[in-house]
């Protein structure tokens, strides 16, 4: 609504905080690929402090663009490549995960059941084996734990009151408050801790079992790799980042999945056709694949993607924007702009084939925004 009154760009005003929204795929690919260093920078989240948060101790989600970022991004992205990101061997543990799932969901039979907590178990498994070395059973209690946490956390994360004391942080001082209001998220963190310190205490120099294995073997470096942001802190961070990043979306985007397979069943029938299918098989099956990306248009679980902000002074679409002024990208008017999708708001996987039934990515096509 504010987009049809206001047009494509419009600024906020959240307290004192000057907040300016994008919308549409023209105004949002500007910014964050045409311009992308220009907006690649993070506001400061107060209520993150709690958990760890600071000047040089900030993760890669959050994390402000500096030098560190960088420095976690790239070898991130490299270690993940080495255990398997994109890779067969990646595809052998979600294909395993997948018949962990599929028995847990037959142990059902037929009863009526919530699976979004199996769905969860499943995807943060594939998760916690490439980031802790560890699988865990279903029925665990630590896993169940784990989960439960995760949940809370997230909760806490999205909260009203979490908003309010981001915009007027004086508040979070008030002793034993950030206690009483994130305990999910102190938990949350001190299992991760857990997690680390008993990898540590089994580490071994001359075999890297995983991505935490890998984080420490940098941090005993020494201070070279701590001034490029290989601290115990950013570990605990990044390993954190790469749970929420990793379990949520996919867990999430799953279940919309089957949601509109429910909806659309003449759709499942077409996509299921045939023997089980690899990631080989991806060139052959277009149908599939546009199934799949329509589900992530969809279902559109990130509306609002992360909060950018910007590295410099700048400009978008004729306004000038200042250094440091928060931006949110709505990404649902990106994934519904009329002026790139025939039906935007109806199911329809056709969006993502050409005239001969190929497979075709839109460049409108931002589920999970774009760019730094």
């Amino acid at each position: 609504q504010l987009q049809k009154k206001f047009g494509n760009v419009f600024s906020l005003q959240n307290f004192w905080n000057n907040v300016v929204v994008l919308n549409g795929y023209k105004a949002v690919k500007e910014a964050l690929v045409t311009r992308a260093e220009d907006y690649a920078d993070r506001p400061y989240v107060p209520v993150y402090e709690h958990m760890g948060y600071g000047k040089n101790s900030q993760g890669i989600v959050m994390a402000r663009y500096r030098h560190i970022w960088k420095e976690l991004r790239k070898f991130t992205l490299s270690t993940l490549r080495n255990f398997g990101m994109g890779k067969e061997s990646l595809e052998k543990r979600v294909v395993e995960e997948a018949r962990f799932l599929c028995s847990a969901v037959n142990s059902e039979e037929g009863r009526p059941f919530d699976l979004r907590f199996l769905v969860n178990n499943a995807v943060c498994n594939v998760i916690c084996t490439t980031v802790y070395g560890e699988r865990f059973n279903y029925g665990d209690e630590t896993f169940k734990k784990l989960l439960h946490l995760f949940d809370q956390f997230l909760q806490e994360e999205t909260g009203l009151l979490t908003q309010f004391l981001n915009s007027v942080p004086i508040f979070l001082h008030i002793p034993g408050l950030v206690d009483k209001v994130f305990p999910g998220q102190k938990s949350f963190m001190e299992f991760i801790d857990v997690l680390i310190e008993r990898h540590m205490k089994t580490w071994n120099p001359a075999y890297t079992r995983d991505f935490t294995d890998a984080f420490v073997k940098e941090m005993k470096k020494g201070k070279e790799a701590e001034e490029r942001g290989f601290t115990y802190n950013n570990l605990r961070l990044v390993t954190a980042d790469l749970f929420g990043a990793g379990t949520e979306t996919t867990a999430t985007t799953l279940r919309w999945a089957i949601l509109y397979m429910v909806l659309h069943p003449e759709i499942q029938s077409k996509s299921e056709k045939g023997r089980k299918p690899s990631i080989k098989d991806q060139a052959s099956m277009p149908y599939t694949n546009a199934v799949i990306h329509e589900v992530q248009r969809c279902g559109d679980i990130v509306p609002t993607g992360i909060l950018h902000m910007t590295y410099r002074d700048t400009e978008l679409q004729g306004f000038f924007i200042p250094k440091g002024t928060t931006i949110i990208t709505n990404l649902s008017s990106v994934l519904k702009d009329e002026s790139f999708w025939e039906k935007p708001h109806e199911f329809y996987p056709e969006h993502f084939l050409d005239a001969k039934g190929q497979f075709v990515k839109r460049e409108a096509f931002l589920p999970f925004s774009a760019g730094r």
